[in-house]
């Protein structure tokens, strides 16, 4: 079952700036977001893994932070974008996914050269990048949101055989923006999410803010 909280009541939880995995997790599963479009948002919800008009040819993205999501769907107006779906996986899956992502840009501090990314890049299956975090009205903010690519056997696995559950949240959603809409963020409600920390602490340090 989803979580949720009012959202001015998580605002003192969340960091103000910097790189964060915010989720809504528990000690064997962690949330991520998807919005499509019906056809496949609804096989999803109702089969409970990714199929149907699905294309498992393509790079698809994953998002934990649920705000992200909303601004990235107009809160589930946009084109392709009506359904938003909250997709249940395991801890240990997603920890893999973040040990294994690469930086869809090349990032200095990780790799010596542009060269060494492009061939990590070539490698792995899990795309990582950070983008400015946004508020409901969809102002951008100083934190940085994560959001995961998946493509090939990754995809795979996630889509046909690492789904726990799969919630449609798009009742959900619609109801959210019309309370956005006629009362601002008084009354919102949200997913609860906290800052997510990998198992390992080298994933971790590696996600890390930039000091």
């Amino acid at each position: 079952m989803l979580v949720t909280e009012a959202y001015r009541d998580q605002l003192d939880a969340w960091p103000k700036a910097g790189r964060h995995v915010l989720a809504q997790f528990d000690d064997e599963t962690v949330l991520v977001y998807q919005a499509y479009r019906p056809a496949i948002g609804q096989f999803a919800a109702a089969h409970g893994v990714l199929g149907g008009e699905f294309s498992y040819s393509r790079m698809s993205w994953v998002k934990p932070n649920f705000l992200w999501m909303m601004f990235r769907s107009g809160w589930g107006t946009k084109p392709d974008q009506e359904v938003t779906l909250a997709l249940r996986v395991r801890r240990a899956f997603f920890d893999g996914l973040l040990a294994a992502a690469v930086p869809s840009s090349w990032a200095p501090e990780e790799f010596a050269t542009e060269a060494e990314w492009s061939k990590a890049v070539a490698r792995s299956a899990v795309r990582l990048q950070w983008d400015p975090d946004h508020n409901p009205a969809g102002a951008k903010l100083e934190r940085r949101a994560i959001q995961l690519g998946l493509r090939g056997e990754v995809l795979e696995a996630f889509g046909r055989r690492e789904l726990l559950e799969v919630i449609d949240l798009t009742e959900f959603v619609a109801e959210q923006r019309e309370c956005l809409a006629s009362r601002g963020v008084a009354e919102l409600v949200t997913p609860r999410e906290r800052v997510y920390v990998p198992a390992d602490p080298a994933v971790a340090a590696r996600l890390a803010s930039p000091q």
